[in-house]
């Protein structure tokens, strides 16, 4: 029904916000990293929505980028997955660390999310690993190569992730070389600094 919604941010609560457009105030929920980056109340924002209907309710789900709303509609596909479940998931984990959680089955990773517990977190993987797996595989015939560090560095499977997501070898390479931490944290911290975040 609404593909986005444009126009002044006037609250940001602690898990949605309202955007006024034409004189109506529109309450969406959002994800708690979603708040922190819309800005300053006063400021223009543009949210892609999501329209949840009940019997009883009609809720509007709010997203940064056409890509977020697209995974969450995915996501929500799952049984037992419901819209504040998926808000949840997309609080806890970015989508490209809910991707890469996916590829490498770390439930561990997206139970972490408040109300999703371990059967559920399993069941998403099972449920969406091929259709994640074949949303990252789209890497122009980019061939999956292990780095050049030791079998046992967990800087070899960071790259590896990297490619996955699309980056050439080279680039996941160099932008691992010089991260510490688990596997996780180091992909966080690339991606973080190839996007100039």
């Amino acid at each position: 029904m609404y593909e986005y919604i444009k126009g002044e941010l006037t609250y940001a609560g602690v898990s949605y916000v309202v955007v006024e457009n034409n004189g109506i105030g529109y309450k969406i929920n959002v994800s708690s990293s979603a708040i922190t980056k819309l800005g300053a109340i006063g400021k223009e924002v543009k949210l892609y929505t999501y329209l949840n209907v009940k019997e009883d309710l009609m809720e509007l789900y709010g997203f940064l980028s056409r890509d977020e709303l697209e995974l969450y509609r995915i996501l929500i596909t799952v049984s037992g997955v419901g819209p504040k479940a998926g808000i949840s998931i997309l609080s806890t984990l970015t989508p490209d660390q809910f991707k890469v959680a996916v590829a490498k089955g770390d439930s561990k990773a997206i139970a972490k999310s408040p109300g999703v517990g371990a059967k559920t977190a399993g069941r998403i993987i099972l449920e969406l690993k091929d259709k994640i797996s074949l949303d990252l595989s789209d890497t122009d015939g980019v061939e999956i190569e292990s780095a050049d560090f030791a079998d046992n560095d967990p800087r070899s499977e960071a790259a590896e992730v990297l490619t996955v997501l699309g980056y050439t070898i080279q680039e996941a390479r160099k932008a691992v070389s010089n991260l510490n931490g688990t596997v996780d944290e180091m992909v966080a911290q690339a991606l973080k600094n190839m996007r100039g975040n």
